[in-house]
């Protein structure tokens, strides 16, 4: 198995950051979905002194969604709003580290989607 897809699994099923946030509390939260396949992302986030000091998210949908914004948490974590909003489909790809299809770009750009959107209402 390629090194790249296997990195993908180990975020699939080790996910970073994800945790039941209903139980937490965050002063900002969002929910992005896809439609097309029925991903699903829910972002919570805690700023101070103009940096993300908490983040957690929960979840469904393909592997590459999940691990895509499992690698993301790890970004988001400590950056700013300007950080996040600067963040762009080529650093997903580059974390992902494998060639996505025109089809599987909305799983692999939803977690950036939520975040994003998520600090644009800071």
């Amino acid at each position: 198995m390629d090194l790249y897809a296997e990195n993908i699994l180990d975020h699939y099923r080790n996910p970073h950051g994800k945790t039941d946030i209903s139980h937490t509390e965050y002063r900002i939260t969002f929910t992005e979905s896809n439609p097309t396949c029925g991903d699903e992302i829910t972002i919570g986030l805690n700023i101070e002194n103009g940096k993300i000091t908490k983040c957690g998210w929960e979840g469904s949908g393909c592997a590459i969604s999940q691990a895509a914004m499992s690698m993301l948490y790890d970004v988001v974590l400590g950056a700013t709003k300007d950080d996040i909003l600067k963040l762009t489909k080529d650093d997903v790809l580059e974390l992902l580290g494998v060639p996505v299809s025109n089809r599987r770009m909305n799983c692999a750009l939803l977690g950036l989607k939520a975040v994003q959107k998520a600090v644009s209402g800071m």
